[in-house]
């Protein structure tokens, strides 16, 4: 009997990706979820589906005959959390039997990030659904430190002395891959993926300058300051809220927790960020 294909949403993206071409890389069947057929990658056994989350027929084809499933998260937006709830539901009656769900440490209902208030509750939606899950929540990404920099070297935001315990998205990857190998053992875990360090803002801007031979700071500015900086960019106040509770979240300390999950799981130690840069400099390490 021919082993079940794995559902992979997210395909296109560094982690659907990057898992995608793990478990390929395993022998594994797989089933690529994605909005654009164009952007899939190809790889050895493995379909490939078209379906947006809110589609109720397509992603129903798509995930018939699934058994596991990796639900990468979709991107941010008003609408996603409805996205998110009306997948689970098409995947619970379609007959998919374990959700691996990448989530967002601290996900909780109050939440000081308020898109992990959308993470909670779509976990929330996953334990009532009937389906088997594992949770990643992962710290913040450590992938986006430099793109905090402004042009001026300057990182702003009301982070104060606070500590987040930064994660690499491919750590995140390799985590769900070696998961997705065994997803049984991993059934109603809840995992926190975090780097091997928790570091405070002005940290990051120090690790930042040598590892990219710049000159960088870090502001910690108050909270009104912090709207009024990021009004130069035109956007939804969803987003501006998301944008400055980032860093509120971090003064909070609920990003401050270090986990060994990422080792314990994959096997591997996780990437600090001054390892990360280092990667990134190295073509062969980054890819």
């Amino acid at each position: 009997m021919s082993q079940p294909a794995i559902a992979i949403t997210g395909a296109t993206g560094f982690i659907g990706g990057r898992v995608a071409r793990a478990l390929a890389g395993a022998g594994l069947p797989l089933h690529l979820v994605v909005r654009n057929r164009d952007k899939a990658p190809t790889l050895p056994r493995a379909e490939v589906a078209v379906a947006a989350f809110g589609d109720r027929s397509a992603v129903e084809h798509a995930l018939n005959g699934i058994h596991t499933m990796l639900m990468v998260s979709a991107a941010e937006s008003a609408t996603r959390l409805a996205g998110h709830k009306a997948f689970i539901d098409v995947a619970a009656a379609a007959g998919v039997r374990h959700v691996v769900y990448t989530s967002l440490m601290a996900a909780a209902p109050d939440a000081v990030f308020t898109l992990a208030r959308d993470h909670f509750a779509t976990e929330e939606h996953l334990r009532a659904s009937g389906m088997a899950w594992t949770f990643l929540r992962d710290n913040f990404y450590l992938d986006f430190m430099p793109v905090m920099v402004g042009d001026d070297g300057v990182i702003r935001g009301p982070a104060g002395s606070g500590r987040a315990a930064l994660v690499s998205r491919r750590d995140v990857a390799a985590a769900a891959a070696a998961i997705l190998r065994n997803p049984s053992s991993h059934a109603g875990r809840s995992y926190d993926l975090t780097g091997p360090e928790a570091l405070c803002m002005a940290e990051v801007a120090s690790t930042l300058s040598t590892g990219l031979g710049l000159d960088i700071t870090f502001h910690d500015e108050t909270i009104p300051e912090a709207y009024e900086s990021r009004r130069v960019w035109d956007a939804p106040q969803w987003q501006y809220d998301a944008w400055v509770s980032t860093y509120m979240a971090i003064a909070s300390g609920a990003m401050s927790r270090v986990s060994t999950s990422v080792e314990d799981i994959t096997g591997r130690a996780p990437q600090s960020l001054a390892d990360f840069l280092a990667a990134q400099a190295d073509p062969a390490e980054a890819s």
